[in-house]
């Protein structure tokens, strides 16, 4: 979720506006909302099962340009914010085996190139950096519509999702079973 800083920052009546068919926010910054957004994963542990978990601190904005394609976006999460619901785990994962959060305190993600294939979908390319190590990725990312609260405010509801793999951010911890 993310929502206008201020409500100067949002042109239009409606905080919104019409791209190819498709309503999409109106040009300006909007802020993530963490009290309404989630920065989650999915892992997989010993090739059979997953581990879910996400983030609890984070920030980021993205920049709404007049021309959809000259957006930009970032986040940045704080690494030691992880939680899996298992302590130890966590504490691992905090850990030089793999997140290193004493020498990485943050990830990082920050786009280079917007692209609208078509429909309510969006691909965002950015440069993702975890443990100091930059790689390109690319979100699919879904606009969900805009609203208001009640206090005002515009919101906007987006979710953008991606895969990589963790070995090439050097978080390659492996032990023989």
């Amino acid at each position: 979720m993310v929502r206008s800083k201020g409500r100067g920052d949002v042109s239009g009546e409606a905080g919104s506006r019409i791209i190819e068919g498709i309503e999409a926010p109106a040009a300006g910054r909007w802020e993530v909302d963490s009290g309404h957004t989630s920065v989650a994963f999915v892992a997989r542990y010993l090739m059979v099962t997953k581990v879910r978990g996400h983030f609890s601190e984070f920030s980021g904005a993205i920049q709404v340009a007049e021309r959809a394609e000259e957006s930009r976006a970032e986040l940045v999460i704080g690494a030691s914010s992880i939680d899996t619901g298992n302590e130890d785990r966590d504490k691992h994962l905090r850990s030089p085996d793999f997140l290193d959060v004493e020498r990485f305190p943050e990830i990082r993600f920050k786009s280079t190139k917007v692209e609208l294939p078509g429909g309510s979908r969006v691909k965002v390319t950015g440069d993702l950096t975890i443990r100091d190590v930059t790689r390109p990725i690319v979100l699919d990312v879904e606009f969900a519509g805009l609203s208001q609260d009640p206090w005002g405010n515009r919101r906007a509801g987006v979710s953008a999702t991606t895969e990589i793999d963790r070995e090439e951010f050097g978080a390659s911890w492996n032990v023989a079973l």
